[in-house]
């Protein structure tokens, strides 16, 4: 039972995102003394088991707001592992095709029905989250794959089921990430890259190449998005479809975002030539059908989001305000995703009391929400209000929100 209570005292600390030290402030507090005869050395040896809290185990409970048999009773069952893409596709490379395909030979009435798969996981991704998804998406990636390698086929055949597979790789990595999956979402994507590739396809793997720009610019590997999204845009060329060559360039506007001062020319410079790129779609130039997505109201968040991280918010909540009124409340992920930036945009704002306000359903909204950014996103804005404690209305959200 001692080692159960020290995991469960670190347990239920990172959960409230608490360092060691204010948890022996709150304890003592809980306990009503003066001074801090319980600081940051006393709990790190309760954690690891050096030593008991004894006395001080209610107040430890009390602190947190749980009773004291979730110190001393044993850990929540720990969630199944996160699926991995090794444990869907075969070893080696996993595109290269058998030696001898003995399969039956598929027509392209199989390359339409995978297809219909892909834009259906497509469109599940728009109302489920990551957490949700990534096993049926792996699942359906292991499938194309073996689709791919274990039949016989035309070559036209195949340079279409290859690009069906470099979509199904771009949605699955993508799920991957919004799981928090982000080494397998890399590998997907890559995977994916390869896909594109040999089928002829360079809009498609420019898609995906932004789409890893995009998580290594929000990952800490800020200077190797910056590069792949710009690459993206450079190898598609200025022939690529309207609708394509606007997302590369909101990419390249976000990944120099992210690479803080000396950039903001070049993020602007990107939104504006982004704006242009998605009028010639408007004019009558086709692109892919799966970047259905990609319109003006999309093209309004990525800017406002720049202004918000550039802390511009008399830009930033305007635009925020307008997307919001109009968006699709079905899509619950990415509407609080949008609501943190707004909140943070009003904090930034000096408003504290609305983004208040906007965080509680901000927070409302994500609380079933089985996404790794929407979660990061609520510890951000957390982390922001932080410096208006001493208003009311954030002082409650703080304290209540764990």
């Amino acid at each position: 039972m001692g080692g159960n209570i020290g995991v469960n005292i670190r347990r239920l600390r990172e959960e409230r995102g608490w360092s060691q030290a204010r948890l022996g402030r709150e304890t003592c507090r809980a306990a009503g003394v003066a001074g801090e005869p319980i600081g940051r050395q006393e709990i790190s040896r309760y954690e690891t088991g050096k030593r008991k809290p004894r006395e001080w185990l209610p107040f430890l409970a009390a602190a947190r707001d749980v009773p004291v048999e979730a110190i001393t009773g044993p850990p929540p069952a720990l969630a199944p592992p996160a699926p991995s893409l090794a444990d869907y596709l075969p070893p080696g490379d996993p595109l290269a095709p058998l030696s001898a395909r003995e399969g039956r030979r598929i027509g392209r009435v199989a390359v339409a029905d995978l297809r219909q798969r892909v834009h259906r996981l497509r469109l599940a991704d728009d109302v489920l989250a990551g957490g949700d998804l990534i096993r049926p998406a792996l699942r359906e990636l292991r499938s194309a794959v073996k689709l791919y390698r274990e039949t016989s086929h035309s070559e036209r055949v195949s340079r279409e089921l290859l690009s069906q597979i470099g979509e199904l790789a771009q949605i699955t990595g993508w799920i991957a990430s919004d799981a928090g999956l982000h080494d397998e979402a890399e590998t997907v994507y890559r995977l994916g890259i390869g896909a594109a590739r040999q089928a002829g396809d360079p809009t498609l793997a420019g898609n995906l190449a932004g789409s890893l720009a995009y998580q290594l610019s929000n990952t800490g590997r800020k200077a190797e998005g910056l590069a792949l999204a710009r690459a993206a845009l450079e190898g598609a060329g200025p022939g690529a479809p309207p609708k394509a060559r606007a997302l590369y360039l909101d990419r390249v506007a976000w990944a120099e975002t992210m690479m803080g001062q000396g950039h903001t020319q070049a993020a602007m410079r990107a939104l504006g030539e982004a704006g242009e790129a998605l009028a010639q779609e408007e004019a009558g130039a086709e692109s892919p059908g799966y970047l259905y997505w990609v319109d003006t109201g999309e093209l309004r968040v990525m800017e406002s989001r720049v202004y918000t991280e550039l802390r511009r918010p008399l830009r930033a909540v305007p635009l925020l305000r307008d997307v919001l009124s109009r968006y699709d409340a079905t899509h619950t992920r990415e509407l609080a995703l949008y609501l943190s930036w707004l909140a943070v945009a009003l904090a930034d704002a000096n408003e504290p009391e609305e983004a208040a306000v906007v965080t509680e359903r901000m927070i409302s909204l994500s609380a079933d929400v089985a996404s790794d950014r929407t979660a990061r996103r609520v510890q951000v804005v957390r982390n922001r209000l932080e410096r208006f404690r001493d208003v009311p209305e954030v002082r409650a959200l703080l304290d209540n929100v764990a």
